[in-house]
């Protein structure tokens, strides 16, 4: 389990440790939540912006469907003829520091001249931090190196003190993040992936709507090609949002509006809820497919920027230290559930299943979330096994019938 995973963690034990020893205090205030029976109703400032994935949301079908007739018409403009070409979609999990792994990764990948162009891809915390550009392809390369091997703790966020615990809304203010995420998310950008959107191409970033309980897919690329003036802002905060850990970091509120009733929604991490994620299960490609004379060879990419192995410890006999190592398990079985999921979704429906995580004996020590003698290395090592031909799993954790095969 990652550092990032253990503030998550110590965060959570903090709040439990605390809650209610001080009641009616100020706090932080917010608008009206949306009402529940209201939920999928309420609008965003771009439209199209987002979309439920619990909730069978017909929205994710006609972008799928949008998607499908764009490519179609670019390929067309682009003198294809003859059947779909093969397509590859990426997904890249939360873990903080650990996201070196994947940008080092990528990088790798991108030395082999076999990276693909992804249809698809996605982002969870770390991920949703490298996703953008992950899916604009190599030329950004050199913003992953700097970003996950030159960034700080002190570049992401400063520490509240423990009167946070009860009267604010996270132990750490993220302004530093913002001004990190300012620097990078450009009008510029936003146009680079403007222009893949209009081929077919999709960025989702997973977020949690922590008032309703459930994941929240973010059509990044429909937020990209908005004329809307808040579109910048917008696609900035779904960043932040994402990496937003409940109560370590704060949330981030997006105004929304239903019947021209305004609301506030309060969104944290999308490992609240995900850990990594594809498209829904609900959204059946295979019989999409079928029904539109679309058959074509696709492939997912995951990186898991965690490892797998059991982490062993000795736990102490108290209440925090055994709150805090039940969280932890909680946490990486949740992981393994979502790859579990994406693994019995791809093969329904015919997607070729491939799954990269920080391999058992990357063993450096981390002092700090965002510590760059620690990052540095990782990212090498990500870097180093992609350039040599990363051996990819073919299975989730439990399901590989060669049980125990490491990447070295």
């Amino acid at each position: 389990m990652s550092r990032w995973g253990s503030l998550k963690r110590a965060t959570l034990v903090l709040v439990l440790a605390m809650q209610g020893l001080v009641a009616g205090c100020a706090s932080p205030s917010r608008m009206s939540a949306v009402p529940s029976a209201l939920t999928v109703q309420a609008q965003a400032s771009v439209p199209n912006a987002r979309f439920f994935p619990d909730r069978n949301d017909p929205a994710l079908v006609d972008e799928a469907m949008s998607s499908y007739n764009k490519e179609r018409a670019w390929l067309a403009a682009s003198g294809h003829t003859g059947p779909l070409p093969p397509v590859a979609f990426l997904t890249i999990s939360g873990g903080g520091g650990d996201g070196a792994f994947g940008a080092g990764l990528l990088s790798g990948w991108t030395e082999t001249g076999k990276r693909p162009t992804f249809k698809l891809v996605t982002g969870i915390s770390t991920g949703a931090l490298i996703a953008p550009f992950a899916f604009l392809g190599p030329e950004y390369d050199p913003v992953l190196l700097e970003t996950y091997t030159t960034v700080t703790d002190q570049q992401i966020f400063k520490k509240r003190n423990m009167t946070a615990a009860l009267f604010d809304d996270a132990m750490a203010d993220t302004r530093p993040m913002s001004k990190l995420v300012d620097r990078y998310v450009t009008r510029a950008l936003l146009d680079a992936i403007a222009t893949e959107y209009a081929k077919g191409r999709l960025l989702l970033i997973g977020t949690t709507n922590l008032d309703s309980r459930e994941p929240v897919y973010w059509n990044m690329g429909a937020i990209a090609s908005s004329k809307n003036p808040e579109a910048l802002t917008l696609f900035r905060k779904v960043v932040l949002a994402s990496a937003a850990i409940p109560g370590a970091f704060p949330p981030v509120m997006f105004d929304v509006t239903v019947d021209g009733v305004r609301y506030q929604e309060m969104h944290v991490d999308g490992g609240a809820t995900r850990q990594v994620f594809m498209y829904p299960p609900t959204l059946n490609l295979a019989a999409m497919s079928t029904t539109l004379g679309a058959e074509r060879q696709r492939s997912v990419y995951i990186i898991r920027n965690s490892r797998l192995d059991p982490e062993w410890a000795s736990v102490d006999r108290r209440t925090l230290s055994i709150v805090n190592r039940a969280v932890s398990s909680l946490i990486q079985t949740q992981g393994f559930g979502d790859l579990n999921r994406m693994y019995l979704t791809a093969s329904r429906d015919h997607v070729d299943y491939n799954l990269a995580f920080i391999p058992q004996d990357f063993t450096v020590a981390k002092t700090a979330e965002f510590d760059i003698n620690y990052m540095r290395p990782l990212f090498e090592r990500g870097r180093e096994l992609a350039a040599g031909g990363y051996r990819w799993s073919k299975y989730p954790p439990g399901y590989d019938p060669t049980s125990g095969a490491e990447h070295r």
